[in-house]
């Protein structure tokens, strides 16, 4: 990876940490909605959820559109894929060094036997 791509990994990974921002991407990802509805939707001031939208798009997750003085925010479901795709790596790599861990172990079990047989 780059370090332009290490950058858009921390950007996206950021901005899931976040409950509530994961909750806006949920209810974006279902379809356009107005930053307001979505606020109403919180405990929290309009400025608090204009910043956790603010969050979000900056990491590519979600855009945004005027539509007279309202805000409409969309999820971009190729941004989330690509999060899901960093996340499988991931996974392969750790599948990867367990399967090598399981080989080490019954490798050494398989010495192990056959030195207390001597």
């Amino acid at each position: 990876m780059t370090e332009s791509d290490e950058d858009k990994a921390d950007a996206l990974f950021h901005a899931l940490a976040d409950r509530t921002r994961r909750d806006i991407m949920r209810r974006v990802l279902t379809g356009e909605q107005s930053v307001s509805a979505l606020a109403a939707k919180y405990d929290m001031s309009f400025a608090a959820v204009q910043k956790h939208v603010a969050v979000l798009e900056r990491a590519g997750l979600i855009t945004k559109r005027r539509i007279g003085r309202e805000a409409l925010a969309s999820g971009d479901v190729e941004a989330v894929r690509s999060v899901g795709a960093m996340l499988t790596e991931i996974e392969e790599v750790w599948r990867g060094r367990i399967a090598r861990m399981d080989e080490l172990f019954h490798t050494e079990e398989i010495t192990d036997t056959s030195t207390e047989e001597n």
